[in-house]
């Protein structure tokens, strides 16, 4: 029986239609990344593609843009460059998922999309929703085509899950090996140690559980979410989120981190071996929850949201406001190479450039180019002999000296303030400006940083300054 009345139906179509109209000349709308038409997005889910269309699903609340009941918000592309919008796919409708469908995965056999998902459930009463009165159930939906669902059951109720563990189990990720189907879960255990749960099946439908498929000490934080397994032919990977981490100089400096384990698999013991120690995804201010994939033809990409939970009163966004608040980031490529994930921008992207602009800077000068709301930037270093700085949007500004690069805002990153790395060398800066974000990509997809930007107006030219001799491309890019 559907939890959800006919008449929320009725009222949330009334607000998002007035939630639309008040967003729709909104200046800071993203021009090439997927947002919420209105109201809530946050993580990616059931990443897939299937018979030649991708799916991308994700977290959102239609009617409120600061949170509230989550259902799966749904968008499809044939290039994954030109997205549409879907009808909602999952809705809190059903008891065991009555307080939101959170996230999880895609799973194709059979000419079909296996769904995996976590059922939130609250129960009345005095209850700090921890360590009591929250029901967390994976739930098993199965579609024949991504927009209907032919199927949906509970496949692990809340109580069967092992003892030790708080109520916050949640987040599946399936895959296959040897002919069998697993699933890792996130968890947080009652001594406060993040946990990766396995479970087998010989079906998708009936799960057994497999013991602890990695965990941490108190060190690596109290609570992993968005648990994400895929082999490679050198390296297993495991990516998580983790809470609770703690801030080193450079590292981990956001209130909740995403990153990744290279090791390999003990199968006999169900165990995953780090062989690396755990790097961040990325290392800019918004950036949580990725989800991997890999595509028809073969590539491994990554999604994540352009976001974090938590981050007030450090800094915020201005949208909610407008309607709105949230977006995903570009679509990357990952590829494992000397020891090291390697993140890309599609080559897919190049589509929406226009009007290029190509300049050399030699030692001691300076480069300009008029600045746009969007656009490309790349800039390819061949020597440099002291410090680089880049100024664009309002007040940002990239640097690097002294074997440090750092990204910072001004006022217009809303709290938003420096974020750094150390390099052996700078050979690359690869620049997506939306109009409200920036992804940067460095030394060719080695590091990462993503942020939210929230410029009034714009400088006249963004302008690089440094005693360097690098080529800059500039492409505008196309809505």
């Amino acid at each position: 029986m559907s939890e959800l009345s006919s008449q929320y139906w009725k009222e949330l179509a009334g607000t998002q239609d007035e939630l639309k109209q008040k967003i729709k000349q909104d200046p800071w709308r993203l021009n090439f990344h997927l947002m919420p038409e209105a109201g809530w997005l946050n993580d990616p889910n059931g990443l897939v593609q299937f018979n030649g269309t991708y799916h991308v699903y994700h977290q959102y609340v239609p009617d409120n843009p600061n949170g509230g009941l989550v259902h799966w918000g749904h968008k499809t592309s044939k290039d994954l460059v030109h997205f549409e919008d879907q009808a909602i796919f999952l809705s809190p409708d059903q008891p065991y998922d009555k307080d939101g469908v959170y996230s999880g995965s895609a799973f194709v056999k059979d000419n079909a999309i296996h769904f995996f998902y976590t059922g939130n459930v609250k129960q009345p009463g005095e209850h700090d929703y921890t360590f009591s009165g929250r029901e967390q159930n994976t739930v098993h939906v199965v579609s024949k085509d991504g927009y209907t669902i032919d199927y949906r059951e509970v496949c692990i109720p809340h109580e069967a899950y092992p003892e030790g563990f708080t109520d916050h189990i949640r987040d599946p990720k399936v895959f296959e090996k040897n002919g069998q189907y697993f699933m890792v879960l996130g968890s947080r255990s009652l001594d406060h140690h993040g946990k990766i749960l396995l479970y087998v099946s010989d079906d998708l439908y009936n799960w057994e559980y497999k013991g602890i498929f990695l965990e941490g000490d108190r060190e690596m934080g109290y609570m992993y979410e968005c648990p994400d397994f895929f082999e490679t032919p050198d390296e297993d990977v495991m990516l998580f989120s983790p809470q609770g981490l703690k801030a080193t100089k450079y590292e981990f400096e956001n209130v909740h981190n995403a990153g990744y384990y290279l090791g390999e698999t003990d199968w006999e013991n169900n165990r995953f071996v780090p062989h690396t120690p755990f790097k961040e995804l990325d290392r800019g201010f918004d950036f949580y929850a990725p989800q991997t994939f890999e595509d028809e033809s073969g590539r491994r990409l990554l999604i994540g949201w352009m976001g974090i939970g938590d981050t007030m009163p450090e800094y915020s966004n201005p949208t909610p406001a407008r309607g709105w608040q949230h977006a995903l980031t570009l679509p990357r490529e990952l590829s494992i190479e000397n020891g090291q994930l390697m993140q890309r921008p599609l080559k897919e992207y190049q589509k929406i450039r226009k009007n290029e602009v190509q300049s050399i800077m030699g030692a001691d000068s300076t480069l300009e180019f008029n600045q746009t709301d969007t656009f490309e930037l790349l800039v390819e270093i061949k020597e440099l002999e002291g410090p680089l700085n880049m100024y664009l949007k309002e007040d940002t500004t990239l640097s690097y000296e002294n074997n440090v690069f750092s990204f910072n805002h001004g006022v217009s990153g809303y709290g938003r303030s420096t974020r750094s790395i150390q390099l052996e060398e700078l050979k690359t800066i690869h620049l997506f400006v939306d109009t409200s974000s920036i992804e940067i990509f460095i030394n060719d997809g080695e590091y990462v940083m993503t942020s939210r930007v929230y410029p009034k107006k714009l400088r006249d030219t963004v302008l690089i300054k440094g005693k360097a001799d690098l080529l800059a491309t500039k492409w505008e890019l196309s809505k």
